[in-house]
């Protein structure tokens, strides 16, 4: 019981990963595109290696190598979740988790006009229903 209660995740920043080498942490992330993803198959399927810039206003960045071959995603993903190891000159990852862009978003723009115009005129609550979906 007592372990499950430590389960619950917790994000580090790339400033909390690169002091704490070789503990296991979690780095929300997003990647950084002004540098390049070096991924090549023939050479070496399972190598790929990126730079990552933090989520937080500190603009930190780090070098990533994952092992486990390409990332699905990854080049469309609005933030990256590394699960891995700060280790010499990088972050030695072992899985990752991608956020991409809903897809849903821009269809969403008009409803969110249409509840804010409904609001000012007084009838919300029967245009929320109708909107919400």
């Amino acid at each position: 019981l007592i372990s499950l209660l430590n389960t619950g995740s917790t994000y580090e920043t790339i400033t909390e990963a690169k002091a704490r080498p070789g503990k296991f942490v979690h780095v929300a992330v997003r990647l950084d595109k002004s540098k390049p993803v070096e991924y090549d198959a023939k050479k070496d399927a399972n190598y790929l290696s990126f730079h990552a810039i933090a989520m937080d206003s500190s603009n930190q960045t780090m070098r990533v190598v994952y092992r486990n071959g390409e990332i699905p995603n990854l080049m469309i993903s609005e933030r990256l979740v590394l699960k891995g190891k700060y280790e010499n000159d990088h972050f030695e990852c072992k899985d990752v988790q991608t956020k991409c862009p809903s897809k849903y978003k821009e269809e969403m723009k008009p409803t969110e006009k249409s509840i804010q115009t409904t609001s000012v005129s007084g009838s919300a609550a029967t245009n929320l229903e109708v909107n919400k979906y």
